[in-house]
């Protein structure tokens, strides 16, 4: 009986294996006979702002029926376009990663249409240590000085946030995005509109910069009114004393007594004056 029932369990194992292989081997003769075409992809890593030539491009199969919207299937029609997003090795090469047609390669043909490139200098510190990176988005604060006649303070040093989610376009003359390498440079090149490339031309003739790191996906603007040392250490503002006005002292001047009739009054050897 032992026997037997042994024997049922193997013939059921060889069934479910015989059956496995056969599903396996049908899904294999299904996918490789699916309709492939040709599809161009990075055969290097590409940055943003240089010009495609065939070397960096090589043609791959792709399945026919998840081809990815804006895919080449000619090599030929990427020739001297400029990418204005990075491209890493394996990827596919798509419209909406490139220039429009005839633009010229380097980092003008990323400049965002409306936008300026606008360059700061920085150090280790302002820099971030070197994680602002092509790619990342900052804000920036701006050290300065008061005017004299704010409220009579004494110390009118203030640090204040002037722009926010301004995106870094290149470090040094490098538009690389390769955010596992910090890199400690001495300018950083960022993207702007014109009234934030016043501002930020401003901020740095009057005061010293630093960069604040910030998430990329972080879209939140959070205004603020500025540190100063007071508000910095918790110091209270003197109260301001009311300015003394001063006493005004009104002065009557005497009328003269208006003049009256008077007679003399004999009494005796005595005499006086009467007057009414």
């Amino acid at each position: 009986m032992k026997n037997v029932r042994a024997l049922v369990m193997l013939l059921i194992a060889a069934v479910a294996g015989l059956g496995a292989v056969a599903l396996a081997s049908r899904w294999m003769l299904d996918r490789s006979s699916s309709p492939t075409a040709k599809v161009a992809v990075a055969s290097v890593d590409i940055n943003l702002g240089q010009r495609l030539n065939p070397e960096f491009i090589k043609m791959v199969d792709w399945p026919s029926g998840s081809l990815p919207p804006g895919a080449f299937v000619d090599v030929q029609k990427l020739d001297g376009r400029v990418l204005k997003t990075s491209v890493l090795r394996g990827e596919p090469i798509l419209d909406g990663k490139l220039t429009p047609l005839g633009t010229r390669g380097g980092l003008s043909a990323v400049i965002a249409e409306g936008h300026r490139a606008i360059t700061v200098r920085v150090n280790d510190v302002i820099g971030v240590a070197g994680f602002a990176l092509p790619g990342n988005y900052v804000d920036i604060i701006v050290s300065t000085q008061q005017d004299k006649g704010n409220k009579g303070n004494t110390d009118d040093s203030i640090s204040k946030i002037v722009l926010e989610k301004i995106l870094v376009l290149a470090v040094a003359q490098e538009v690389g995005r390769d955010e596992t390498k910090p890199k400690v440079v001495n300018a950083v090149t960022l993207e702007v509109t014109p009234e934030q490339a016043e501002k930020l031309d401003l901020a740095r003739s009057v005061g010293t910069l630093s960069l604040v790191l910030r998430n990329q996906v972080d879209t939140v603007v959070a205004p603020t009114i500025g540190v100063t040392k007071a508000t910095l250490l918790g110091e209270k503002a003197a109260p301001e004393v009311a300015p003394v006005k001063p006493i005004r002292t009104h002065y009557v001047a005497r009328r003269p007594a208006a003049p009256r009739d008077c007679i003399g009054v004999l009494s005796g050897v005595l005499s006086s004056e009467e007057c009414f």
